[in-house]
């Protein structure tokens, strides 16, 4: 495993090593079962290119009325608690005193991509955003905390692992694209990203 620094994000190469990767894996796919994946809404209208879910207290949603974080799934559910074995990377890499509240998962197909923006609708920015990618490469830009200034990129592997504290908290990231076909952990393709949060 080899730990980078890049623009203040913390960048874990290889933490999960392929039998890991598989128990996450399986884990989301638990996860999915019990809270489906949608297709989320801009405030204006435009559906995103990303699917996502969610495991524990809350997840994150967005449609016409706005971004937020929500106790229940779009069809009115609650969401499924945050498997262990994802819990269990949090624990390792930040030691922080509390718990995710939320585990967000978005899935890339094809074509998709997450432009530039900031994690701001958590309460307290103190606490860090662990991110974790499973399946196909994508292409992570980091900027700062200005919309606008100098971005830097690298490629994330499946079982790398970011973590987004201190000032790397509040500063613009996204995906530019993902690499379709570059992994064999999804059978179909595609990218995986867990995001773990302290929301309250």
């Amino acid at each position: 495993m080899t730990q980078l620094n890049v623009a203040g994000f913390e960048v874990h190469k290889g933490f999960l090593d392929i039998s890991a990767q598989r128990e996450v894996l399986s884990a989301v796919r638990g996860v999915v079962a019990a809270a489906p994946l949608f297709t989320p809404v801009t405030p204006r209208g435009k559906a995103m290119s990303v699917r996502m879910t969610a495991a524990g207290d809350f997840g994150w949603i967005s449609d016409r009325r706005g971004y937020r974080y929500s106790p229940v799934h779009p069809d009115g559910q609650s969401w499924p608690p945050v498997p262990d074995c994802i819990l269990g990377i949090w624990r390792d890499l930040t030691g922080a005193a509390r718990a995710p509240e939320c585990c967000l998962v978005n899935f890339y197909g094809e074509g998709a991509r997450m432009g530039l923006h900031q994690d701001r609708d958590e309460a307290d920015f103190s606490w860090p955003v662990v991110s974790v990618s499973l399946g196909d490469d994508g292409l992570f830009r980091m900027g700062g905390t200005e919309r606008g200034g100098r971005t830097q990129s690298v490629w994330l592997q499946s079982g790398d692992v970011v973590v987004m504290g201190g000032a790397a908290r509040r500063a613009h990231h996204g995906v530019d694209r993902i690499r379709f076909g570059s992994s064999t952990l999804l059978e179909k393709g595609g990218r995986l990203n867990l995001t773990l949060r302290v929301v309250t």
